[in-house]
C-alpha cells in the first residue's frame, strides 16, 4: 500500500476513516493497528486444471485438488493457488473447484 501514499497516509493518520467507510463506528479503529506488509509469493503447483478447449466464455474451468492426507490449511492453500492463477492468467471463464477426498 505504500505506493498509494495518499491513502496510506490517510489511513495511518486517520484510521477511523477506513472503518467509517465500512459502515462501522469510528471507535473500531482503536482495536486495530494499521500497517503495510509485503507478502512474499510462494510457488504453487495445481493438482489439475480442466480448461475449456473452445473459447466459449460460458464454460467454466475446473481446478481439481486430490487430498489424501489431512491438511488443516487445505482451503487456505487452495484458494491462494486459485486466486494467484486468476491474477496471472485472467481466464475469461467462470471457475469451479473440485476437492477429491478418499
Amino acid at each position: 500500500m505504500k505506493t498509494d501514499t495518499l491513502f496510506y497516509k490517510i489511513f495511518q493518520d486517520f484510521p477511523q476513516f477506513f472503518f467509517e467507510l465500512c459502515g462501522l463506528p469510528s471507535s473500531t479503529a482503536n482495536l486495530y493497528t494499521f500497517t503495510s506488509v509485503e507478502v512474499k509469493q510462494l510457488a504453487f503447483r495445481l493438482d489439475g486444471l480442466f480448461l475449456p478447449s473452445t473459447p466459449n466464455p460460458e464454460l467454466p474451468f475446473y481446478l481439481a485438488e486430490v487430498q489424501f492426507q489431512p491438511d488443516e490449511t487445505l482451503y487456505y492453500r487452495l484458494f491462494s493457488e486459485l486466486f494467484l492463477y486468476l491474477k496471472q492468467y485472467q481466464p475469461p471463464h467462470p471457475w469451479q473447484v473440485v476437492v477429491i477426498y478418499p
